[in-house]
């Protein structure tokens, strides 16, 4: 009868079972962040203050110089790129690329840990459901890409792609989100 006991335990302080709410956490806030920068320009264009404060991560994110080329945005979008690491955990977290010329935001998320779980727990919250609708969805190789549009302004979409299993990228990007608003003409 110990037995159970003791894999019910290994289980419980086993690193792939360890719980990082900051993670969640992280990617939460760098998603809030994309859309608070997009939506209302009002809340960094007399200084970040009201910007940080709406993403709710504190002293976790804070702006840097410059960052990786793998967190860079596709090349049309590097315009007057502003770039907010955001610390989830000692090796994983996330960047946040944002433009003061062009209505965009980047995403990209990696470390050491497994992000996959955290992402899809993202995903799936009621918050974020509440935002942003699911369009479209598709898989190639071990990433998984679902295009959501934002229930607010539908003219704000963002791709989101992500590993499609637990553990199956920790040696790259694992999530990257690239978000566009299209203006109507």
């Amino acid at each position: 009868m110990l037995y159970p006991t003791l894999l019910a335990f290994a289980a419980i302080i086993s690193p792939a079972a360890e719980a990082h709410p900051a993670l969640e956490d992280g990617f939460a806030g760098a998603l809030r962040g994309c859309e608070e920068w997009v939506l209302n320009p009002g809340s960094w264009t007399d200084g970040v203050e009201p910007f940080v404060s709406a993403v709710g991560l504190g002293n976790r994110m804070g702006l840097v110089a410059q960052v990786d080329a793998a967190s860079l945005p596709p090349v049309p979008l590097r315009r007057a790129n502003h770039y907010w690491r955001i610390n989830s955990t000692e090796t994983a977290g996330y960047v946040l690329v944002v433009s003061d010329e062009l209505p965009m935001c980047h995403i990209t998320g990696g470390g050491s840990l497994d992000l996959q779980p955290h992402v899809e727990a993202v995903l799936a919250s009621d918050e974020f459901e509440a935002r942003w609708e699911a369009t479209e969805r598709s898989t190639t190789g071990d990433m998984t890409s679902t295009v959501y549009r934002n229930r607010t302004d539908p003219s704000f979409t963002a791709v989101i792609s992500r590993a499609d299993a637990p553990g199956a990228r920790l040696d790259r990007v694992q999530v990257l989100v690239t978000g566009t608003y299209a203006a109507s003409e």
